[in-house]
C-alpha cells in the first residue's frame, strides 16, 4: 500500500480537509497517474453532501482529471511512463454484460466501479482525483492528445463526453437545429460541440449576462426563458433540445418547441419529479430521453474530436493550498458563480 496526499471530507457536513489515504499498489494490469489537475464536477456537491444517496467517507471526491503515467503493470500495452493520460467517472467494470462487450461501460448491467465514493467488486472503496496520484487498471485510462492543455482537458473526463454523447446519438450535424438549456459547466460544452458537428446553436437561458459568452462559444442566438412571449416565438423551432440543468422545466412548454419528430434530451438531474402531458408526443411524434457520459472508446473518441477541432472546457483554476478554497468553490458553484468548470491544481494538494 502507498500512502497518497488527498482533499478529503469525513462526512456530510464537514469541510474539506488534508489527509492521506492507503491506495493499492501496481497490479499488472495497472497504471499509477501523477495527477495534474483535477476538475469539479456538481455531481461532486451532490455526493460530498448525501444528496443523492448515502456516501462512503471519507471520501475524496474528483472524476474529471488528468496527469501523466509514472509507472506501470508488468503487463500494461496501452500506455507507457510519462503519457499524457485522464481518468473519467468509472475506474472498472464487469467486462462481460452485452453493454460492456459493446463498449457501453457507463451502462454495465452488473453496475460499472464509480471512481469515488463505489466499491470495487471485493468490496474496497473507491477514491478519486482531488489527490496527488491515483492507481486505475489500463482499460479505463484515456490518451490526452497533445494538443490539449491537461488543465482544460479535465471536464472532458465527464463534462465533455456527457454532452458529446447525446449531441452524437441524436443526430446533432448541419441543417439540424440543436437548443442547449443552461449555460454552465455542461451547457458551455455542448455549444462548443454542436457548432463543431455543425448544428445551427441556441441557448434558452435565465440570465442575460451570458449571452456574449454563448456566442463567443458558437452559438447563434440566445432565449430568455423568463420572457413572457418566448415560447410563442419558438414553436416548431429545434430538432434537439438537450436539458444541462438540475432545474425544473416546465416540460410541456419545452416540448412545443419541438419540431415534429424532435426530442428533448436530459442530462442535468432535476431534485423533483416532472410531468407533462403525452399528447404532444403522441401527436408530434416527439421523445422524452436521457443520457448518461459514455463508455471508454466515445470518450476517446470525443477527445480526439477536441483535439482536432480545437475544443477545451472555460475553466477557473483553485488552488487547493488552504483546503477551504475547495468548499468556497462548491459554495460559488451553487451560486452559478464560475466560467465554466473549476479545475483544482493537484501539484497544490
Amino acid at each position: 500500500m502507498t500512502s497518497i496526499k488527498v482533499l478529503s471530507v469525513a462526512s456530510a457536513t464537514s469541510p474539506f480537509a488534508k489527509t492521506t489515504i492507503e491506495t493499492r499498489e501496481v497490479g499488472d494490469f495497472d497504471v499509477r497517474i501523477d495527477i495534474a489537475f483535477s476538475g469539479i464536477c456538481h455531481s461532486d456537491l451532490h455526493q460530498a453532501r448525501n444528496e443523492w444517496f448515502e456516501g462512503i467517507f471519507p471520501m475524496v471526491p474528483g472524476h474529471e482529471i488528468s496527469g501523466y503515467v509514472v509507472e506501470t503493470g508488468s503487463k500494461v500495452t496501452k500506455h507507457k511512463v510519462g503519457d499524457r493520460v485522464g481518468v473519467g467517472t468509472m475506474v472498472g467494470s464487469c467486462g462481460e454484460c452485452e453493454y460492456c462487450k459493446a463498449g457501453r461501460e457507463n451502462v454495465c448491467l452488473k453496475g460499472n466501479i464509480q471512481t469515488y465514493n463505489g466499491r470495487f467488486y471485493d468490496g474496497k472503496e473507491t477514491y478519486g482525483g482531488y489527490a496527488r496520484e491515483i492507481v486505475v487498471t489500463e482499460d479505463f485510462v484515456l490518451s490526452i492528445p497533445e494538443s490539449l492543455d491537461m488543465a482544460e482537458a479535465a471536464p472532458l473526463l465527464c463534462a465533455g463526453v456527457t454532452v458529446f454523447s447525446p449531441l452524437k446519438r441524436w443526430g446533432a450535424a448541419p441543417g439540424k437545429k440543436v437548443a442547449v438549456i443552461g449555460l454552465g459547466g455542461l451547457g458551455h460544452m455542448a455549444i462548443k460541440f454542436a457548432a463543431a458537428f455543425g448544428a445551427e446553436v441556441s441557448v434558452l437561458g435565465h440570465s442575460s449576462d451570458k449571452e456574449a459568452d454563448a456566442k463567443s462559444f458558437g452559438a447563434v442566438r440566445y432565449i430568455m426563458t423568463a420572457e413572457d412571449d418566448t415560447f410563442e416565438k419558438y414553436p416548431n423551432t429545434f430538432d434537439i433540445i438537450l436539458n444541462t440543468t438540475s432545474a425544473s422545466l416546465e416540460v410541456d412548454k419545452i416540448l412545443s418547441m419541438l419540431r415534429v419528430g424532435g426530442s428533448l434530451v436530459n442530462v442535468g438531474l432535476p431534485g423533483k419529479d416532472e410531468h407533462f402531458n403525452p399528447f404532444s408526443l403522441i401527436a408530434s411524434m416527439k421523445s422524452i430521453s436521457g443520457s448518461n457520459t459514455g463508455g471508454i472508446k466515445e470518450t476517446q473518441e470525443m477527445l480526439n474530436f477536441c483535439a482536432e477541432h480545437n475544443i477545451a472546457a472555460t475553466i477557473e483554476m483553485v488552488d487547493a493550498t488552504e483546503a477551504a478554497s475547495i468548499d468556497a468553490a462548491y459554495d460559488k458553484m451553487l451560486k452559478s458563480d464560475v466560467r465554466y468548470r473549476f479545475v483544482i491544481d493537484a501539484k497544490t494538494i
